[in-house]
């Protein structure tokens, strides 16, 4: 794994889009899957939280496809510090709505 790191004076956290963007090349040389978006994040105090959907399992139609979450930790530096599938579905199915509407 690369051991580039962003470095900020001490207390400043590093830009959200430069963190967005180590978050997705840690994940992709950890698991071997390439990071297609970010659909969600947030600062913790220990650093920030993400959610990155991969592409799993190429199929055709491409609405076949095998598509896993993964939730991802980084420290204030934006270094990985865990990873785990919270997620796995087909590309093309919509999550139920609540109230199954």
């Amino acid at each position: 794994m690369g051991e580039e790191s962003i470095h900020e004076p001490e207390g400043r956290r590093p830009p959200l889009m430069e963190v967005l963007r180590q978050a997705r090349g840690q994940l992709a040389e950890l698991t071997g899957l390439e990071a297609e978006s970010v659909s969600s994040f947030e600062q913790t105090e220990d650093g920030w939280s993400l959610e990155v959907e991969v592409l799993e399992l190429s199929r055709v139609p491409d609405t076949m496809s095998l598509m896993g979450s993964y939730q991802v930790e980084l420290d204030r530096d934006g270094q990985l510090t865990g990873y785990r599938r919270v997620r796995r579905y087909e590309r093309g199915r919509a999550d139920p709505r609540p109230g199954g509407h």
